[in-house]
């Protein structure tokens, strides 16, 4: 039997409260009425409400369904979700990984920032919330109740420092995950989104399913970062053969038998030289595994649009 209890934290005051994982485990949660409270849940859950909170500090961990904040004003959270929706909200300072675009709604004042942390059981908890860790559309906030001349929202400094916004718990049960916000041992791969591209170059690189694709995909992340390229976005997407046509045009027919395995993990690096440096580094390192890479300066641009147009179309955006 389930305690409606245990899956909420309603009226407190100047308290730092959480749940650990496994404690929540895919039920639905709901945050009510709190003030000036450090509140955690380092667990998956299936959705989650926050209504009428001042001045909190939250993390919430990958949330199968949506989450939705209802008058809110001057929090700062760390979130992980299908859906995010704000109404009557003002003043939150978000660092989002979203898998659908975010919807904002009579709120002022929001900002965003790419989802940044780690702790051992995430990722599995992304897997159990049905989350993939490359479809974040953190950046491309929708505002249903524009209001002429004025900006609701916009993105967080890209120096911003997720510990300065969400500290680290205090609370002994709550230091017993071991939570690291570096930014090159995130989760999530953390991508510019939205924010101006340093070049006008870019390069589309497409991994295909497999064993070993999110490590694949994560170890040139790191070559390519490394390097100075900047991640600009990522997409997990199936395809079909006809989709394949669209996007890899003369070369779909070598990479539509691979298709039938499962998603295909998409990576858009920007930068002066990106095209030439993902060529060298995926014949060096991937020598063996199939990767589309982009074949020149020319062509990238319009392959990044042919994948995201096609993947954005999927994903219903």
């Amino acid at each position: 039997q389930i305690d409606p209890k245990d899956y909420t934290f309603s009226g407190l005051k100047d308290e730092t409260v959480g749940r650990l994982p496994g404690k929540v485990a895919g039920q639905q949660f709901i945050i009510q009425d709190c003030e000036n409270c450090s509140i955690y849940i380092f667990d998956h859950s299936a959705t989650i409400t926050i209504d009428d909170c001042v001045n909190c500090q939250i993390f919430l961990g990958p949330v199968k369904a949506s989450v939705f904040f209802r008058g809110c004003k001057d929090c700062k959270c760390i979130v992980a979700c299908q859906q995010f929706r704000t109404r009557d909200c003002k003043k939150l300072e978000v660092f989002l990984c979203c898998a659908t675009q975010p919807i904002i709604e009579s709120s002022t004042g929001m900002k965003f920032g790419c989802f940044q942390y780690y702790y051992p059981e995430l990722a599995l908890q992304f897997k159990d919330a049905g989350l993939s860790i490359f479809n974040n559309t953190w950046s491309n906030i929708h505002d249903f109740t524009p209001v002429s001349g004025e900006n609701n929202w916009g993105l967080l400094p890209e120096n911003a420092v997720v510990q300065d916004y969400v500290p680290l718990p205090s609370s002994e049960e709550l230091k017993a995950v071991r939570i690291s916000t570096d930014a090159t041992r995130s989760i999530i791969p953390i991508t510019r989104g939205r924010r101006q591209k340093s070049s006008d170059e870019s390069c589309l690189v497409v991994f295909f399913a497999g064993d070993y694709t999110t490590a694949n995909a994560r170890k040139l992340i790191d070559e390519m970062t490394g390097k100075g390229f900047q991640l600009v976005q990522t997409k997990e997407v199936s395809m079909k053969a006809e989709d394949a046509h669209r996007v890899f045009q003369q070369c779909a027919s070598e990479f539509i038998p691979l298709l039938e395995k499962g998603p295909v993990v998409a990576l858009e690096f920007n930068g002066d030289g990106a095209v030439e440096q993902c060529r060298s580094t995926i014949n060096e390192v991937f020598s063996g595994t199939k990767v589309f890479v982009s074949e020149s300066k020319a062509s990238a641009s319009q392959d990044v649009d042919n994948f995201y147009n096609f993947a954005d179309m999927q994903m219903g955006m």
